[in-house]
């Protein structure tokens, strides 16, 4: 572990980029990438009635709505996150929505009503993205530790990718079911980082250190990596009874 994080410094470090910065914007990356499926499947089917020049333009200005929606939102949540309680709140909300992920159904067309003209294909791209990415806002507010110009370029660094490789990423991740497990992970460990970093469990977080001799940063990382193995383990136990249900439902 040490030679990797010393090879991440050398690396990050001859970019001029502070390592910890870097893992973050990846962070943010790659948490919008997981699970912004949806979202890029809503821009293409919202737009599937338009005229080809058209459809162009409406997934343009329907990605770039949702990009300006999404930066509102995403600093408007980092704001309020400092309220005490709420870190406790959006860490537990994680948890649900990143077991939710790995036993979501997948957008459909009679899901997605499409636009017949390009402003109306755009006002259904700015609404369901706004009513779909909450997911991503909490997440990306608790990746980026507050620091809106992390969260600003996260979200414009990823939503494009999203947005112009919507059919690759959702072939990806059909094709590599492993990587949903693994984002779903990464939503895990924000929401440990997000609960262990609750300034109402401050004192019980520094009084456990204390009492295995180690600073709260440790027991921060232990919360981390718990709340990655959590979600994992809720994942396989919630699918696992999905597919008893579904057989049971087959043989009557």
């Amino acid at each position: 572990m040490e030679q990797i994080s010393g090879w991440m410094t050398q690396v990050f470090g001859s970019l001029g980029v502070d390592p910890v910065t870097a893992l973050a914007i990846l962070k943010i990356i790659g948490i919008n990438i997981v699970l912004s499926g949806d979202n890029a499947v809503v821009i293409a089917l919202a737009c599937r009635n338009l005229p080809p020049k058209q459809r162009t333009m409406g997934i343009l200005l329907g990605a770039g709505a949702a990009v300006v929606l999404r930066i509102i939102f995403t600093v408007l949540i980092a704001y309020v996150l400092d309220v005490p309680w709420l870190k406790l709140i959006g860490g537990l909300a994680l948890f649900w929505i990143a077991i939710k992920l790995l036993n979501s159904e997948e957008t459909d067309e009679d899901s997605v009503k499409a636009g017949n003209s390009l402003f109306e294909a755009v006002k259904i791209v700015a609404i369901a993205d706004v009513v779909m990415s909450l997911d991503n806002v909490l997440a990306i507010a608790a990746a980026a530790g507050g620091q809106m110009w992390l969260i600003i370029l996260g979200l414009v660094i990823s939503i494009p990718l999203v947005v112009f490789g919507a059919t690759l990423i959702l072939a990806l991740l059909t094709r590599y079911p492993v990587l949903v497990w693994a984002g779903a992970a990464l939503l895990g460990w924000v929401a440990g980082e997000l609960i262990a970093t609750e300034p109402v469990l401050k004192p019980y977080i520094e009084q456990l250190a204390a009492n295995f001799g180690t600073n709260a940063k440790t027991i921060a990382k232990v919360f981390e990596v718990v709340g990655a193995g959590i979600v994992i383990l809720g994942g396989l136990i919630v699918s696992r009874s999905s597919h008893g249900a579904e057989k049971h439902a087959a043989k009557h």
